[in-house]
């Protein structure tokens, strides 16, 4: 392990140390409420995925934080320490979230070659970060037409919210991402085709957030949608 990694490796625990002391002070100081501070701790999280294309340039050691995150977050929830991720009526997401992303990560990230789809796992990291939040909070704040599949219950408003920022995000990822500083080794996509990878990407993610019950979107959102979008770069 090179010094730069080991450097990587504390700035990645040091931001998610960070990003959990700032949820619960704004929770203690400020009492925002927890569903609030859940849901910006769940896309600070998520975005540190740049973070760490930026730091590592080895995958092996790259996906170690989100690997680790797969039993701290699960101590977490078990023990509700930190008020402003898990509460009593929590769901174990976190854990799933943790687990699509080492796995989406260690498929598809090869910095060294000879081809880099991190592109595809971003994709779907991202549609479970911006689309799921939003979902949630603008569903919880707007929703007032529900809908029931199975055991779970949404708004269409809250689906409307996941389908536009999971397009969003899986449309600037799958444009921007490939050939930059961060995935040189990535090829690049028309912006027809990132479009429309997005809007069918994004219905695929909407559809299984729809039916995903308590907590399991955080597993089955990233892995659906970079499954989908890994099918549809093959055409």
């Amino acid at each position: 392990m090179t010094y730069a990694e080991i450097i990587g490796l504390a700035a990645s625990y040091t931001y998610a140390v960070s990003l959990l002391a700032l949820g619960e002070g704004l929770r203690r100081l400020f009492g925002i409420k927890p569903d609030l501070t859940r849901k910006l701790i769940h896309i600070g999280a998520g975005m540190w995925v740049f973070g760490v294309l930026l730091l590592f340039k080895q995958w092996e050691i790259g996906i170690i934080p989100f690997a680790t995150f797969i039993g701290i977050n699960y101590l977490l929830y078990r023990y509700r320490v930190i008020g402003a991720m898990d509460t009593e009526d929590s769901s174990p997401g976190t854990v799933y979230f943790a687990i699509s992303v080492t796995l989406l990560f260690g498929l598809f990230w090869r910095p060294d070659g000879p081809v880099d789809h991190i592109p595809i796992a971003v994709a779907g990291v991202m549609a479970m970060t911006w689309g799921d939040a939003l979902a949630a909070l603008i569903g919880k704040r707007f929703g007032q037409h529900q809908y029931q599949v199975g055991s779970s219950v949404r708004s269409w408003e809250g689906s409307l919210a996941m389908f536009l920022a999971s397009a969003t995000a899986i449309f600037l990822v799958l444009l921007f991402l490939p050939g930059s500083f961060l995935s040189n080794l990535a090829v690049s996509v028309s912006v027809e085709k990132a479009l429309l990878t997005a809007l069918i990407g994004a219905g695929f993610a909407t559809g299984v957030e729809a039916i995903s019950p308590h907590g399991t979107d955080n597993l089955t959102v990233p892995l659906v949608t970079a499954g989908v979008i890994w099918l549809l770069m093959q055409v």
